[in-house]
């Protein structure tokens, strides 16, 4: 019976160990990617319309082999500081399982060391806010490794904004004013329909 009660609390507390575990965290990685973009300063993005072209390489400032467990490399839209604020889905967490930064994925591709770049159409379905683009690399057991951003630390340079579609597009207008014309005529001829035969 010891023995059975023993096991149990010691599963119990595996159990709970396994639970906090802290999976990767961000400021466990180094900062071995060199990323860029090619974002007109002062000029907003539209989503749906605008393209940016994205480039990253390895920093070869770091020891040779630095990069050796390197396999994929995943380009991220991040949230700036600025449009996180009050905004706790957005919110940036050192636990990259729980971080709620880079919610926008644009493109995976097998790891290089050099020449890399991506011309990306912002999707139409990203939101208004101020943006960074960052890049993870990933290792055979698709967990982060580095990274590298087109900002610095505090997320403070090198920002563009984008500018989500807004209103109602003229073929959805089009749409709402011919079946609200059907509707309205389908409710007439019921109408009519039912006071001809009231009369019979």
């Amino acid at each position: 019976m010891a023995a059975i009660e023993g096991f149990l609390v010691a599963s119990l507390l595996l159990s709970c160990l396994a639970s906090t575990s802290y999976g990767v965290t961000f400021s466990s990685l180094q900062k071995t990617l060199v990323v860029s973009e090619s974002h007109q300063e002062g000029k907003v993005l539209k989503a749906g319309e605008d393209k940016i072209t994205i480039t990253w390489s390895y920093n070869n400032s770091f020891q040779a082999g630095t990069d050796s467990a390197y396999k994929t490399v995943k380009l991220k839209l991040c949230y700036a500081p600025i449009s996180q604020q009050d905004r706790a889905w957005r919110k940036t967490e050192d636990n990259l399982e729980k971080d709620k930064t880079c919610q926008h994925n644009i493109v995976s591709r097998p790891y290089s060391r050099s020449n890399n770049n991506f011309t990306w159409t912002v999707e139409r379905d990203v939101p208004t806010a101020t943006y960074f683009i960052r890049a993870y690399a990933y290792n055979s057991a698709d967990e982060e490794v580095a990274y590298g951003q087109n900002t610095d630390a505090q997320k403070t340079r090198n920002l563009f904004q984008v500018e989500a579609i807004s209103g109602r597009r003229a073929s959805l207008d089009i749409a709402s004013v011919c079946f609200s014309a059907f509707s309205v005529a389908s409710l007439f001829g019921f109408f009519f329909l039912g006071k001809a035969k009231s009369s019979q």
